[in-house]
């Protein structure tokens, strides 16, 4: 429970001001721990399970504190005395911070499952969005350019950078089809789920320029959309991987991890469910 911290804090309510849905059966959100604290009065608290079955009936004080609430537990607050105040925070893990703060994306699954095999260094962000994977490598240590063509999602990182008074992280809006150039040296790049948004021919002279600017030992991390007879590329897409064809640009390279799996795009059907699409995830070290 030491390395959680707070992401968000509501203002104190009294008696009268507890909002009403936290006196009916609610739970926190995956990777969210509650934390409610008492100024003065009691509270009298549930846990239930997910029936609304009471589970334990509990009374707290400014000296007899609530613990921590666990992600998606059951609970609600049964009763406050007339004096009652009490002020609800919420906290998650360090890498949940900025996603859980800002409401942004969480980091690729497959940046995160990257990590162990890198070492902290200067990192290229290839398309970042507003930052998801930038803000992730900072936190381990990294120094990151994070480039861009949207400029919306640029300054909502820049915002982010500012209100946290982040140094590590320099960002670029960057049209990667008019201009594919990489002029500095980095321990890793990474570029995932991008490349299909550019145009075709970009696509060689990027991965060149990537290969190029990598330090010697030092890494690429790719994950893109494939077009495939089981899972046809989107419409919209201008750009997918064949069969291997990811695989082949990085002939020589030490490949740690290559595969061609399905997975879901963030995007939904007609039924609210996601989209699913196959992908080519390469993670490769210059040797």
């Amino acid at each position: 429970m030491e390395n959680l911290i707070c992401y968000k804090q509501l203002p104190a309510w009294t008696a009268e001001t507890i909002p009403a849905a936290f006196l009916k059966a609610h739970n926190t959100k995956a990777g969210t721990w509650a934390k409610l604290q008492i100024l003065q009065g009691t509270i009298d608290f549930a846990m239930l399970d997910e029936s609304g079955q009471t589970l334990s009936e509990h009374q707290f004080t400014a000296d007899q504190q609530p613990p921590f609430i666990a992600p998606q537990a059951w609970h609600r607050i049964l009763a406050a005395s007339a004096d009652a105040k009490c002020q609800l925070s919420f906290y998650c893990r360090p890498d949940d911070y900025f996603a859980k703060k800002y409401q942004l994306t969480p980091t690729h699954s497959e940046i995160i499952a990257a990590l162990p095999d890198l070492k902290p260094g200067k990192a290229l962000d290839v398309g970042c969005g507003t930052g998801r994977n930038s803000l992730y490598l900072a936190q381990h240590g990294f120094a990151v350019d994070a480039w861009d063509v949207n400029a919306m999602s640029i300054q909502k990182l820049n915002d982010v950078i500012q209100a946290e008074q982040i140094t590590s992280i320099h960002t670029q809006t960057r049209d990667l089809n008019a201009d594919p150039n990489i002029d500095s040296q980095y321990d890793f790049i990474c570029c995932t789920v991008v490349m299909m948004f550019l145009q075709r021919q970009t696509i060689p002279h990027l991965i060149e320029n990537m290969q190029r600017a990598t330090e010697t030992e030092g890494f690429n991390l790719i994950v893109c959309a494939m077009d495939t007879a089981d899972y046809p590329v989107q419409a919209d897409f201008p750009f997918s991987f064949k069969h291997n064809e990811l695989n082949e640009y990085y002939l020589g390279w030490k490949i740690l991890k290559y595969n061609e799996n399905v997975g879901e795009l963030h995007r939904t059907d007609a039924q609210g469910n996601r989209i699913k699409q196959r992908f080519a995830t390469l993670l490769a070290q210059k040797i």
